[in-house]
């Protein structure tokens, strides 16, 4: 009689996906891909994966490397803090653990920024731990094979699913199980129209038998987000230098250089918001010209529209009231301060003779 890891890795072995961090079940490429790859789709981390381990080859590397380089090669891929506890993690493993990753998920899950979910990915994967991982696209396999009718965010939930993971797993076919319900889900378990008629494992799966695939999984109701209004200012000398601000330590985008600016407050329009927040943020005041841009950008529990605005210094020298620094940048050498997205978006619209 054929079971389900049979039938799900028979499948796998012949229409597994071809991604770079697989050619070698390497503790340190496992662990950059799933970080990368936490609210990110495929396609989009593979170039930024290959970019990163030609620049940070070995976990040394990334833990000697300055803040600047790491956020600079992250840039794009967005969630910056992702960055910042692999270096953080980086430097644990070297010091602590003579630069080599722990084999256990529990020895895993007492590094710092090395979660439950990725410590049971690289204990499965590299070392053959007999642990399920669940991700979105496994959360979504096992709630049709067991046609869960409760949100997959539940802790109910989970349980019942990992549990039944967990029980198709042994040590042998672990790393391979867990990456095959990935692929899987991928592949042919779609959220919408899924393959069903050539799953491998349609035999297993109570929604298919059901006909409930497609109420499959159930999610919670999401509250609206917000929309904040934000205006940036692009300050310009005479000699073609941009001012910069580096994020304060403690705020969003810890560390990340932007145009000036902030939020615009009830009863403001643009230019009021962008004189306060100029003179709060640099303790001087500008003239404002035109705009350079509308940028729109969705963060996790909001959005934001920012307009940029073309700025000359009407004050005294500005000074850092809340970034860490600032520093005068000419086109030619912005592409060497990292950026969040809408603020490359600027500094692209402000210096399209520049390719960054």
């Amino acid at each position: 009689m054929q079971t389900l890891p049979h039938q799900l890795l028979e499948w796998y072995r012949k229409n597994k996906r071809s991604l770079p961090w697989r050619a070698e079940k390497d503790a340190y490429r496992v662990w950059v891909s799933e970080i990368m790859l936490q609210q990110t789709r495929v396609d989009t981390v593979i170039p930024y994966y290959q970019k990163w381990m030609q620049r940070f080859p070995t976990v040394s590397d990334l833990a000697e490397a300055s803040e600047e380089d790491v956020l600079l090669l992250w840039e794009g891929l967005g969630y910056y803090s992702r960055a910042r506890y692999m270096q953080n993690a980086a430097k644990v493993i070297r010091d602590d653990h003579r630069g080599l990753f722990p084999r256990t998920v529990e020895e895993l899950r007492r590094i710092p920024g090395i979660g439950e979910y990725t410590a049971r990915a690289i204990a499965s994967i590299c070392f053959q731990a007999p642990v399920a991982t669940l991700e979105a696209n496994g959360k979504r396999v096992f709630s049709r094979l067991l046609d869960l009718d409760l949100p997959v965010t539940t802790t109910q939930a989970k349980k019942t699913m990992e549990q039944f993971a967990t029980s198709q797993i042994n040590e042998k076919n672990a790393g391979d199980f867990n990456q095959a319900i990935m692929d899987l889900g991928s592949m042919l378990c779609l959220s919408k129209e899924p393959k069903c008629a050539i799953c491998p494992i349609k035999g297993f799966c109570k929604a298919f038998e059901r006909h409930t695939q497609h109420l499959r999984p159930v999610m919670e109701r999401t509250k609206a987000i917000p929309l904040v209004h934000v205006v940036a200012a692009a300050i310009s000398d005479e000699k073609g230098h941009y001012l910069l601000a580096k994020r304060p330590k403690g705020g969003m985008l810890p560390g990340l250089w932007e145009f000036p600016g902030g939020k615009v407050e009830k009863g403001e329009d643009d230019s009021t918001a962008l004189s306060r927040e100029i003179k709060e943020e640099l303790d001087t005041a500008v003239s404002i010209g035109d705009c350079i841009g509308t940028y729109r950008h969705a963060y996790t529990h909001f959005k934001v529209e920012v307009r940029a605005y073309h700025c000359t210094l009407n004050g005294p020298i500005p000074r850092p009231m809340e970034a860490q620094e600032l520093v005068w940048a000419l086109c030619a050498d912005m592409e060497r301060y990292a950026m969040g997205k809408v603020d490359r978006l600027i500094s692209r619209d402000l210096c399209p003779q520049i390719s960054f």
